[in-house]
């Protein structure tokens, strides 16, 4: 019973992502997508309540993939290094549904209540790729690392659509550079967080500021 379920989550995840890639995704029916699965209209109810419901459940398969490969992530490597291969290998496994993805990205232009609602799956995401990476994803640094890999994965997103080259070059580039900025700007706020610290020690010490002990 469970096999048949996965082998029919299967069929609609790629009739979708395939109809997704042919036509403006606002145009897609969920019942062209039950025509293109091979399955009833009520199966895709049994298993999605909406198009969005479907796509997420591409993304958490993306998600796995990568996961699944985490162990080849060397984490000798700097924190930097380590998210740069874990996101390389997430736009890999996206490659072979980039038409899909980027006609899905389009329409979000014109449905911002759409875009909103994707938004939580992105964060999810991005936090099992930050754990991948050796990174913690809790607590309020885990919420600040989310943030901040959402926004270059969304930054570095948009060169990916338009890259053709094979390797990646344009976007394996553009990854860095966003990494790299990311990394240059931590390292500015830990340098000032440190001199504060070292300042109000001093303060403590000459008896100028001090907290009771």
């Amino acid at each position: 019973m469970a096999t048949r379920k996965q082998d029919s989550n299967r069929k609609i995840i790629d009739a979708t992502l395939k109809l997704a890639a042919q036509r403006d995704w606002l145009d897609i029916s969920l019942s062209e997508i039950a025509s293109e699965a091979g399955v009833t209209l009520a199966a895709i109810h049994e298993r999605f309540s909406n198009k969005q419901a479907i796509i997420s459940a591409y993304v958490r398969e993306v998600d796995a993939a990568v996961l699944a490969d985490s162990d080849a992530v060397d984490m000798e490597g700097s924190a930097r290094d380590r998210l740069f291969d874990v996101m390389m290998r997430r736009f890999d496994e996206l490659s072979r549904h980039k038409a899909a993805i980027g006609n899905i990205l389009d329409s979000y232009r014109c449905q911002p209540v759409s875009a909103l609602c994707a938004l939580p799956g992105m964060g999810r995401s991005m936090a099992w790729m930050l754990e991948a990476a050796g990174l913690s994803a809790g607590g309020w640094r885990g919420v600040v690392r989310v943030k901040g890999l959402s926004a270059i994965y969304l930054s570095v997103l948009r060169v990916w659509l338009k890259d053709e080259s094979e390797d990646m070059a344009k976007t394996m580039a553009a990854l860095d550079r966003t990494l790299a900025r990311a990394d240059s700007i931590l390292g500015r706020l830990r340098t000032r967080r440190r001199t504060r610290s070292a300042e109000e020690q001093a303060a403590g010490k000459d008896g100028s500021v001090g907290v009771p002990g």
